[in-house]
This record gives C-alpha cells, sequence and structure tokens, in this order.
C-alpha cells in the first residue's frame, strides 16, 4: 500500500472488510471507557505525547479497541516524534478505511476500523520506506496484544 492507493481508497471506497460490528451508541457507551468513547465514536483525539503505547515497541499485535479487529503489526511501528503511536501499513488492506476529512481548515484522510467504523487517526504521506506512510494512531483506539 502506498499514498496513490490511500487517495484511491478515501475518494472511491476501501476494501469490503472481513466482518462487521453493529452496535447501539448506548451499547458503545457501555462497553468503552469515556475517552475511548469519545476518541472512537466522535472522531476525537487525544492529546500529543499522552497516550500509553507512543513509546512502546514489543512485539505483538495491535487490535481495534471496540471490535478487536487485529489492524496493525508491531513490526511495521515506528518513532515518528509525532506524539501519537505511527505505523507504516495496516496488518491487510481490508481492515482499515480512509475518508476524506477536511474539519479544521485542512484536507488529511481519516482512518476508521472497517469493521466497526471506530475512529483511529489519520494517515500521511510522510513515513519511512518501504510504504511512505504514517499510519498516526490514537492509544485509546487500539489495545496491544503481546
Amino acid at each position: 500500500m502506498n499514498w496513490n492507493d490511500v487517495i484511491k481508497f478515501a475518494n472511491n471506497g476501501s476494501p469490503t472488510p472481513d466482518r462487521r460490528v453493529e452496535k447501539t451508541d448506548e451499547q458503545w457507551q457501555k462497553e468503552l471507557t469515556e475517552e475511548q468513547y469519545r476518541i472512537t465514536r466522535l472522531k476525537g483525539t487525544e492529546r500529543a505525547h499522552t497516550g500509553a503505547l507512543c513509546s512502546i515497541f514489543e512485539s505483538g499485535e495491535y487490535g481495534c479497541v471496540c471490535c478487536d479487529t487485529t489492524l496493525f503489526d508491531s513490526s511495521g511501528k515506528f518513532n515518528s516524534s509525532s506524539g501519537w503511536p505511527s505505523f507504516t501499513e495496516p496488518i491487510k488492506d481490508n481492515v482499515i478505511s480512509f475518508i476524506k476529512d477536511t474539519t479544521f481548515g485542512m484536507i488529511r484522510v481519516e482512518t476508521i476500523c472497517s469493521t466497526c467504523d471506530a475512529h483511529l487517526g489519520h494517515v500521511f504521506p510522510d513515513g519511512p520506506a518501504p510504504s511512505g506512510l504514517r499510519f498516526c494512531i490514537n492509544s485509546e483506539a487500539i489495545t496491544l496484544h503481546l
């Protein structure tokens, strides 16, 4: 996956996920912490350099905090100094959906979990090789499975 793929998905739709999880707003509020709910269901963000997973680089897989879909492998995690956990690519092309985001007077690409539509963060074209991508993900939106 590269930036051209991301733009294509943002403009034309992302690959179909393996499964879907849909719950009511009330169910999400019961299952998630207040901060997890604010970030994943209300498209919030955590303050830079405050997330618990920013400086952890142990081997494992990162899953969606809402539905536990595996999103990233730790081998693709890198220190971007951005203040959020950063990854070069998702574990599979169909686990992340891409949405054009024009909030706050800028154009970005939002990343959401394809399985449950949880807001994860954004992706940028300034990451390391081989993908050149930086998936900038909120710690509260993911869990690490060692």
